[in-house]
């Protein structure tokens, strides 16, 4: 069993660490308490080609393996939690495009997508439905060669940036069960009736924006449907959940290692009672406890990954990650908090943003309750197997 990683996979973190260091950490806190978009940092993203890695390499893409895509997520938001974000809901819809789209789609969104020429999210939650995609009211009317979109979408991710949006409509609402009247259709974000109402303020997850969209009699030309089926939008849309938990976990991990790096690094230098309060054995013990279920967390978000990569199906891997990964990030953030004492209240020390950032990691993708119930239905049902 060998848990090494590749000299690739080594090559390509060293470059996105470095990148993280040089680019995101010194200006993060800045960026966020400012309210600044970090278009520096996005271009340079782009030059890396990250816009890319879910891609295939025949559209310009770079098609990574799952493992150095998770990687992608953790050095990211080790650096700042909103980066990753950018990247995150766009490559998952460049995923569900190569993954389900038609030749016609793939050759005239992909390469534009891969080089981040053009931008994108996924539109999937509504004010009355989240974890119930089944309830969503979004409905896509036929007429003539057009569908005509009304409804209302949230927590969009690069709404105010995207150029062409996946959403997730109703195409059929008299459909028995409700997942067989729907689809994904890619909307042109230009097209008349399309409006980006409102930004939602946010706890944490700074840098991107999640904004509110409303569609009035929006007119989609019946080429935009993905795949050119109706009826499988719900499948497509939960295909690029799966990954999009590995994108997750991997963020999550993230997180947990920079409030471990902030308090082993505060706990060496911070003294009291005359000696470093790393002396001290209830500094130690937390210092233990984050390390040991990080790099829990690590390892598991790389066996899903794997697992993903030998083309094995990865609900309830990824699953298991999401949650594990995303509980840690909470747990580490919250106690290298408390290692700082009162300076880990203070704007001035990254561990305050970080302790706003990692609750996201336990609701977006499906919440952890919701996780936990696919978990043991891949087990009772047999797809998944312990021990």
């Amino acid at each position: 069993m060998d848990f090494t990683f590749t000299e690739q996979q080594r090559d390509f973190r060293s470059t996105l660490r470095a990148f993280v260091d040089k680019e995101i950490v010194p200006v993060a806190s800045e960026y966020e308490r400012s309210g600044r978009y970090p278009t520096e940092i996005v271009e340079h993203m782009k030059k890396m080609g990250l816009f890319g890695i879910t891609t295939p390499e025949e559209y310009g893409g770079s098609d990574l393996d799952k493992v150095s895509f998770t990687l992608v997520y953790e050095e990211l938001a080790r650096g700042w939690m909103g980066i990753a974000g950018i990247l995150g809901s766009h490559n998952l819809s460049c995923w569900m495009v190569a993954r389900h789209g038609t030749d016609a789609q793939k050759q005239e969104l992909l390469p534009k997508l891969a080089a981040g020429t053009y931008r994108t999210g996924v539109g999937l939650t509504e004010p009355g439905a989240g974890t119930d995609l089944q309830g969503i009211r979004t409905t896509a009317r036929r007429d003539g060669d057009h569908y005509v979109v009304n409804g209302t979408k949230t927590w969009i991710t690069n709404a105010r940036h995207a150029n062409i949006l996946p959403v997730l409509v109703k195409t059929d609402t008299t459909a028995t069960p409700p997942h067989k009247g729907m689809s994904i259709l890619l909307i042109d974000t230009t097209t008349a009736g399309f409006e980006v109402q409102r930004d939602l303020g946010k706890l944490g997850y700074k840098g991107t924006e999640s904004c509110e969209i409303v569609m009035t009699d929006v007119r989609v030309p019946d080429s935009a449907l993905l795949g050119g089926v109706e009826g499988r939008g719900l499948q497509q849309a939960l295909s690029g959940l799966e990954i999009g938990r590995l994108n997750i976990a991997g963020r999550s991990v993230g997180i947990a290692q920079a409030a471990y790096d902030a308090a082993l690094g505060y706990a060496r230098e911070r003294e009291a009672f005359g000696q470093p309060i790393a002396g001290f054995q209830a500094i130690q013990l937390k210092i233990a406890d984050i390390a040991t279920q990080l790099q829990a967390a690590r390892l598991m978000t790389y066996w899903a990954a794997s697992r993903a990569d030998g083309g094995n199906r990865v609900d309830m891997e990824a699953g298991m990650a999401k949650t594990f990964a995303s509980e840690t990030a909470i747990m580490a953030s919250l106690e290298s908090m408390r290692i700082h004492g009162g300076y880990g209240y203070s704007t001035e020390f990254v561990v305050e943003r970080l302790y706003r950032d990692a609750p996201l990691m336990a609701i977006g993708e499906g919440t952890n309750d919701i996780m936990r119930t696919v978990i043991a239905k891949a087990l009772v049902a047999g797809h998944g197997v312990i021990g």
